[in-house]
């Protein structure tokens, strides 16, 4: 009996995964327009009714995406101590940029997920407070650096970038600076990098 639950649970994970995978690849071959529940489960091949009991619905699949691929709520939360908190959280944002840029689904679903407010979007806010507040406490114990001084600088930093990023696609220039380009991103690394040397630097 245990054995039959183990492969149940088994082939729930894949066709969890088929749908997550089929519901990006239609988002980014069509965007928005053309999503429903008929779509996803033809394209799938995988039965309507399992997306709606593993997702409650087409809007639960897209939340769990997002959910899967986030870059906070999968963050790690291991923080060096010392002198190497500096070059870990440059890494940090860079990381964020570089998923970012790299996957244009979940650039599109940030832009659904600021027209929507329902349970499924809020607890994937929730989810993204819990660790963005965890990380801000990590940090500020390793520096030695007020809370408040490091909430104040990631919110800035964390919200700049997902902005660009999300703008790239229909302005090309922000300030003078290409955020269409890699070049243009490598100059506003360099500024983030700045910024974060005068925030660790200062003590």
């Amino acid at each position: 009996m245990r054995e039959k639950s183990a492969i149940n649970e088994r082939d729930r994970e894949s066709t969890e995964q088929k749908l997550l995978e089929t519901i990006g690849l239609i988002i980014d071959e069509c965007g928005f327009e053309k999503i429903g529940v008929n779509l996803v489960a033809s394209r799938s091949n995988v039965s309507k009714i399992l997306i709606y009991r593993y997702f409650g619905s087409i809007e639960g699949l897209m939340a769990a995406y997002i959910r899967q691929h986030d870059f906070w709520i999968n963050f790690p939360l291991d923080i060096p101590e010392g002198d190497d908190i500096s070059a870990f959280v440059k890494a940090m944002f860079k990381g964020q940029i570089e998923q970012l840029r790299t996957n244009p689904t979940l650039r599109r679903l940030y832009r659904w997920e600021l027209s929507v407010h329902n349970d499924m979007i809020v607890r994937i806010r929730e989810q993204r407070e819990a660790i963005g507040t965890n990380l801000v406490k990590l940090v500020s114990r390793s520096s030695n650096l007020p809370e408040s001084q490091i909430a104040a600088i990631a919110t800035i930093l964390s919200a700049s970038i997902t902005y660009l990023v999300m703008l790239e696609e229909f302005c090309p220039t922000y300030n003078g600076i290409d955020i269409q380009t890699d070049s243009g991103w490598e100059e506003l690394l360099k500024g983030i990098d700045s910024m974060i040397d005068s925030v660790f630097n200062s003590k």
